[in-house]
């Protein structure tokens, strides 16, 4: 374990567990029972591996990436590796509850699995993103949990590592679907995003900031409305059903429709005042949408 500027750095498993004081069976992957760990003080934390929390005790404010969040009983937390995890506790020792599911990236490294691990954007969701948990639900995460353990349990054999990695992925498509239907259940809240990140964009075309900024990008949305940029594009996905950066370019083709029906601008023009920086660019993009060029629109109308 190492710290550079007041961060605790966790390479290993075998280190998380040295730390919690659980047995490692595996090298690559664990699954700790936090009520048979010592008391432990929380500090921010760097770890080199995924980690999925689930704690059933208040223990603070967590933190993770750049916003905190009042943690709440039955929540489930991704952390990916790199990523700065840590929990407000005023340095007081708690005896923690809950489980945690740990699995180092050399574990799914060459496998179809550590291939599609990127598809489960929500490891680089915010905290305040976090999964809250049906009852059904934390039951099923818990069995899932026992499945693994179940494994690592076992007498390693040829079987072994992909019978792990099997569980993991069928326990992240569990949490991909709790993640659906948790948009779903916050689809009256979500709707009023919508409406919010269209008034942003209509704003941002108005503005000066596409010459001063640049073409409007998903990250700005995301941050204005103060979540992270996967988590963003996955809740216009759902809402929509087309990603937020096919929602930008629809928007950014019908105002510069507007503005080349108008006639007061060249081309060129136009596409320099929407952010592009090439107006081949920005003839690319509107041929796509609608067939033809900017050009020939414009001897249409």
């Amino acid at each position: 374990m190492m710290v550079q500027n007041n961060i605790e750095i966790i390479n290993s498993i075998s280190e998380y567990n040295k730390m919690v004081n659980h047995e490692t069976l595996h090298p690559l992957v664990s699954i700790v029972d936090f009520s048979k760990s010592d008391p432990i003080c929380q500090f921010s934390r760097v770890f080199g591996f995924y980690c999925v929390f689930l704690k059933d005790v208040m223990c603070g404010d967590m933190y993770y990436g750049k916003n905190s969040y009042d943690y709440q009983e039955g929540t489930l937390v991704f952390v990916a590796p790199d990523q700065v995890y840590g929990i407000n506790n005023e340095g007081t020792y708690i005896q923690p509850a809950g489980f945690a599911l740990l699995f180092h990236p050399d574990l799914i490294k060459g496998t179809d699995f550590g291939k599609k691990i990127r598809e489960y954007s929500f490891f680089s969701y915010e905290v305040h993103e976090a999964l809250h948990l049906s009852e059904r639900e934390r039951e099923i995460i818990l069995d899932s949990f026992n499945n693994i353990k179940f494994e690592l349990e076992q007498t390693i054999d040829k079987h072994s590592k992909s019978l792990i990695i099997n569980n993991i992925e069928l326990f992240l498509n569990y949490c991909m679907r709790f993640y659906d239907r948790q948009f779903i259940t916050r689809d009256h809240v979500n709707r009023g995003y919508i409406g919010k990140f269209n008034q942003l964009l209509d704003e941002y075309l108005k503005s000066d900031k596409p010459k001063s900024i640049g073409l409007p990008m998903v990250n700005y949305f995301a941050e204005q409305l103060n979540f992270s940029a996967n988590y963003f594009g996955d809740l216009i996905k759902k809402e929509l059903g087309i990603s937020a950066q096919e929602f930008i370019h629809n928007k950014l083709i019908d105002v510069a429709k507007d503005r080349i029906f108008n006639h007061t601008k060249s081309i060129s023009e136009i596409s320099y005042d929407l952010g592009f920086k090439y107006p081949q660019h920005f003839a690319r993009l509107f041929k796509s949408k609608t067939g033809v060029s900017p050009s020939e629109y414009k001897l249409l109308n």
